[in-house]
């Protein structure tokens, strides 16, 4: 597999700094050498930057930096697009609105091929809020709502061009949602499996019907991978830590079984934080995560010191 790391140094969509050292700390921590180990041909396409934007100001008074995130959506996007036609883009964030962009444009890209763009969000948040319903004013909360079409987003946000069908999203891991996310969430067919639905079912369970669900559609996955769908005792590098998150061992369950689907074409790592780490370990959590989903097996993890 050809491996295209790109750096996305955003943090304008959250409202603590530090997600703008993501890129940093994930090249830093091994990441292009682990997928090369592996077998993998990596090339680094170094970290984007946001493009002018003429995005509308908005009646909602609490968005925050609406026109650089949207400068930033309409950057990533067409790296997205352009960089998918060969090879597995990975994006390195930066915080979560930088997804607005990756899925959007991985979206374009599958509809061109004639296949149906599926989404697996690993996160503790739903991030559906749209430009009108969010009270933080957080844009880092609003990019599922964007790319599966919800209203709101034009004259804002770049034109979206092919939406992701909702039923083709699943959530996993989710235990922070606003009421007016709920709300919207249950006028779609969006699946959302909190941290009750893996405790009582087991996480691979339902990460395997939703597998099966994109390869009966021949569908690319597109995998998004939040830093806090790890429990903080696990990745503490976040700015949005809820309590009671996937352990080490469900979320290398998790990357494993992406692996041997053989279905993913896209990935984003996001929301990894260096100001609040602890000497590298989140960044280090997330290089073996995305060793695991790239084909590393258990009985191969190097055993490390701290």
């Amino acid at each position: 597999m050809h491996c295209k790391l790109i750096g996305v140094p955003l943090q304008d969509g959250a409202s603590q700094l530090g997600c703008e050292m993501g890129p940093s700390a994930l090249r830093t921590a091994g990441l292009a050498p682990a997928l090369r180990d592996l077998g993998h041909q990596v090339t680094d396409l170094g970290n984007l930057s946001p493009t002018p934007s003429d995005a509308s100001p908005h009646a909602n008074p609490t968005l925050r930096n609406l026109p650089v995130v949207s400068g930033w959506i309409r950057e990533i996007a067409e790296t997205a697009y352009r960089e998918s036609a060969e090879g597995m883009p990975i994006f390195l964030g930066g915080d979560h609105a930088l997804s607005a962009g990756s899925v959007s444009g991985i979206a374009r890209r599958a509809a061109e091929a004639g296949k149906p763009l599926f989404v697996l969000w690993l996160d503790a948040h739903t991030d559906f809020h749209t430009l009108e319903t969010t009270t933080s004013g957080n844009l880092h909360g609003v990019p599922v709502a964007y790319f599966t079409g919800r209203p709101g987003f034009d004259a804002h946000f770049p034109a979206l061009d092919t939406p992701v069908d909702p039923a083709n999203v699943c959530m996993i891991g989710i235990r922070s949602v606003d009421p007016a996310e709920r709300a919207a969430l249950n006028e779609t067919d969006v699946v959302v499996h909190d941290m009750r639905a893996i405790d009582e079912y087991g996480v691979a369970v339902l990460l395997r019907a939703f597998l099966e669900q994109v390869e009966a559609a021949d569908g690319l996955l597109h995998v998004s991978l939040d830093v806090d769908f790890l429990d903080p005792s696990v990745g503490p590098a976040v700015g949005t830590t809820v309590p009671g998150g996937a352990t080490f061992r469900e979320a290398h369950l998790v990357m494993e079984m992406l692996h041997d689907s053989k279905l993913v074409s896209s990935l984003d790592l996001v929301e990894l934080n260096p100001f609040l780490d602890e000497r590298g370990r989140t960044a280090t959590m997330l290089v073996d995560l995305t060793a695991s989903l790239m084909g590393r097996k258990v009985m191969d993890r190097p055993t490390r010191r701290y």
